[in-house]
């Protein structure tokens, strides 16, 4: 990657004093959502999974989508079946929990704050109310994630014990060729990788025939298409924990390809003319081509998304910030931290904006026209949830940023996401100023 010059870095400055549009509350997101309204497809990102004002501006954006352009559904980098529950609740389906605080107490996999927090409560409330008060469709809350192999596993047993008990010797198949394994991933691509023994063909059996029947639950009208994605969730999971033994960028790529044909589902269970929102990491959302991914040939959903639907009719939003904190783990599985972030530094995209606005903004990269200033290479901050503030180098993605986004929401101070999985849970009360405006 070129070190920027001195007289690249003035050029950039000042074309992003010309581009900036302030962002100090609310009404400062009309250009954005101007720019979006008319997408099939708005990707909104966020540059940590620790990290509170992602989650709030994320929100605002999707509010008014839903409320002014008739969004229908959210999909989230999030597991199916937990992600599921929070679409039941804010559907106010039967025996769907009685408040967004209990129901998000059920992401309980690590890292659980990236679902499990604060902000989300505020939001799927808003949500709850919104559909609540909807004379048309109402608004869906899903998972796009490949994660969940036992739990999505656990869910078709129930479904099939009370719906379908035609179907569940296919299941008991399925349970009989995992049980071995204790419910343990890595015991299980362990054993594939040296026996050639999996359990493909099982996995595979179940989904066709959860495809071939469609079944109609009163108490839940999209109860089989729920079952039929935890089958297509097992297919690429049961792929997916294989593929990681082999190492290179083949998991990376099916994880990727597997939220992509998620997201295609729920289009199409959702109607001609759906519109959907995307939240997810930078890494997933911003087009993998702009990046040093492309050189290792890894691709991820933002770029898929672009290549099958079209630019134009796909929006992908950015967020990054300067400095603040961040919640994140020290080490895979480690308890959670509240961690410093500390400041960007000044030859990268974030450090840029700092110098040019320091303020909150927001970027229309399709503003940038023959700016070439804006499709150089810079250093992009990618805080993942395991993190040490310490080692802040490594954290950079070499990016395009005016060919990565067709936006970028610049937040100069963050500060870390709140929780719901504390100590002394139960005592536990909402953070000052929460619910955000909502």
């Amino acid at each position: 990657m070129p070190a920027p010059t001195p007289d690249n870095d003035a050029a950039l400055l000042t074309t992003l004093n010309e581009l900036y549009h302030p962002l100090r509350g609310r009404d400062d997101l009309s250009p954005l959502v101007e720019q979006l309204a008319n997408a099939r497809i708005v990707m909104l990102g966020e540059a940590s999974h620790g990290t509170s004002e992602f989650y709030v501006w994320r929100a605002a954006i999707s509010r008014r989508l839903i409320e002014e352009h008739g969004f229908k559904f959210i999909a989230v980098e999030g597991d199916w079946p937990d992600c599921y529950r929070v679409n039941r609740y804010v559907k106010a389906y039967p025996q769907s929990g009685e408040h967004a605080e209990a129901v998000l107490h059920g992401f309980d996999r690590w890292p659980t704050w990236m679902w499990a927090n604060w902000e989300m409560v505020a939001f799927a409330e808003w949500l709850r109310k919104h559909n609540a008060d909807s004379d048309g469709q109402q608004v869906g809350f899903y998972g796009l994630d490949v994660y969940s192999l036992w739990e999505s596993l656990d869910a078709i047993v129930r479904h099939l014990r009370h719906n379908d008990p035609q179907s569940m010797p296919l299941a008991e198949k399925v349970l009989n060729c995992f049980q071995p394994y204790g419910r343990d991933e890595q015991r299980y691509a362990r054993h594939t990788a040296l026996s050639r023994h999996d359990c493909a063909n099982e996995v595979t059996g179940l989904l066709l025939q959860l495809a071939r029947r469609h079944p109609h639950f009163d108490a839940d009208p999209e109860a089989d298409f729920d079952a039929e994605q935890n089958a297509h969730v097992m297919v690429s999971a049961e792929r997916y924990y294989r593929t990681m033994m082999v190492g290179g960028a083949g998991s990376w790529n099916l994880r990727d390809s597997h939220m992509m044909e998620t997201l295609n589902r729920l289009m199409q269970h959702h109607g001609p003319g759906t519109r959907a929102i995307v939240w997810a990491h930078n890494t997933h959302i911003g087009d993998a081509r702009a990046t040093d991914m492309r050189l290792v040939g890894m691709h991820n959903i933002g770029q898929l998304a672009r290549e099958e639907w079209g630019a134009e009719r796909v929006r992908l939003v950015g967020f990054g910030s300067h400095s603040g904190s961040v919640v994140a783990g020290g080490r895979w599985g480690a308890e959670m931290q509240r961690m410093a972030l500390p400041p960007s530094p000044e030859h990268s995209w974030e450090g840029a904006l700092h110098a040019a606005l320091g303020d909150n903004g927001i970027l229309l990269l399709d503003e940038v026209g023959e700016r070439r200033e804006l499709v150089s290479t810079r250093g992009h901050r990618a805080v993942g949830v395991v993190y040490d503030p310490r080692r802040e180098r490594g954290n950079y993605v070499p990016t395009e940023l005016a060919r990565r986004y067709d936006a970028f929401v610049h937040l100069d101070e963050t500060r870390a996401l709140h929780p719901l999985h504390i100590e002394a849970a139960a005592s536990a009360t909402p953070p000052d100023t929460y619910p955000w405006g909502f």
